[in-house]
């Protein structure tokens, strides 16, 4: 193991880890070496946005560094609850030592997650915490209120006049889960604007928010979402979206309706065809997360613990391991520390 990651797990790091098998579950490759006696699982929502697929690929490279044995699954779409319960039972029954995954629903998930920690299994979350955290050993993610903040604040500065904004945010699903609503509030919060239940999604008073759709985190999703709510209001000037994915579907609404230049977009991943959406003037700004980072540090903290029972600890003042954030934007505003597309590039998801 590397020294200084361990020196890092051992000062309290956790991580996580999630792989794909849309419909049915789908096994990793085994690995066999040094521990060829541990298995992990990595459990994403879905194996087709690009952000859990660099966490696949985080987390296999690791897991051949290692010599370990990894499975990997995934539901067929976000909010895919049964899939991944069967996935955790799954793991269960193999004996793996540890599984890292990105909850479809951070509360319905709880019940399984117990039976996988009361079996032995150290569970990490990746990238959505649980409700509450402690539902899981721990848990490695952005600070997905702060990356919702970032650009919140960034639309804010950037646009003509705040006070007469027209607001639509396209969301990720009707569950609400905690990625969900941290990244919704923070974006408000950054643009101003007073959130009531920091839970709840639409619940504002502001009368600059038109309304807020949900996109199941893809493309299609937006670019209907994005039509839903340009019919309450075709003067629409500011849209957050939940991730990237759906931002390429609300723009090519926009587009259709021949609106793309009246409106500024701002999302949250920060993967390479979000960047280069920035870079075209598609994105004004995007928070960018490291997925392949949470991966690797997750497999890393699995190994540890088969070794010797250490589990991975929070960053100071969280309830979870913040593996960082960096907004990128090629408009960038004095007092929002930032860097462009063209340095994000280099670093897309690393």
């Amino acid at each position: 193991m590397n020294h200084t990651l361990k020196a890092i797990l051992m000062g309290g790091v956790a991580a996580g880890i999630v792989g794909a098998a849309a419909g049915g579950m789908m096994a990793g490759t085994a690995h066999a070496d040094a521990h060829g006696d541990i298995t992990a699982c990595l459990i994403t929502k879905t194996d087709t946005n690009p952000f859990f697929v660099k966490m696949r690929e985080g987390a296999t490279e690791a897991a051949e560094a290692e010599g370990i044995t990894l499975q990997t699954y995934a539901g067929a779409i976000d909010g895919d609850v049964e899939s991944q319960v069967a996935a955790v039972e799954t793991c269960i029954a193999a004996g793996a030592s540890g599984i890292l995954i990105t909850p479809s629903d951070s509360r319905a998930l709880a019940p399984v997650i117990s039976q996988a920690r009361d079996a032995g299994l150290l569970v990490i979350a990746l990238d959505t915490p649980f409700e509450p955290a402690d539902v899981a050993d721990a848990t490695f993610a952005t600070d997905n209120f702060r990356a919702g903040e970032l650009i919140g604040m960034w639309a804010a500065a950037t646009i003509d006049d705040p006070a007469n904004a027209r607001i639509a945010t396209l969301d990720l699903n009707p569950s609400e889960v905690s990625v969900d609503y941290l990244r919704n509030q923070g974006f408000l919060t950054g643009f101003g604007i007073e959130v009531n239940d920091p839970t709840d999604i639409g619940d504002e008073d502001d009368e600059r928010i038109v309304g807020s759709d949900v996109t199941n985190g893809n493309e299609e999703g937006g670019r209907t979402a994005m039509e839903n709510l340009l019919q309450i209001d075709p003067g629409i000037n500011v849209v957050y979206t939940i991730n990237e994915p759906a931002a390429a579907g609300a723009y090519e609404a926009l587009n259709a309706f021949g609106l793309a230049d009246q409106v500024t977009i701002v999302s949250v991943d920060g993967g390479c065809p979000g960047v280069e959406d920035v870079s075209n003037g598609i994105i004004g700004a995007t928070s960018m997360q490291f997925p392949l980072l949470m991966a690797s540090l997750g497999i890393e903290a699995i190994v540890q613990f088969a070794e010797d029972g250490t589990l991975p600890a929070n960053t100071e003042g969280l309830d979870f391991f913040n593996t960082g954030v960096t907004l990128v934007t090629d408009q960038p505003v004095e007092g929002i520390e930032s860097i462009s597309s063209e340095e994000a590039l280099g670093l897309c998801w690393g």
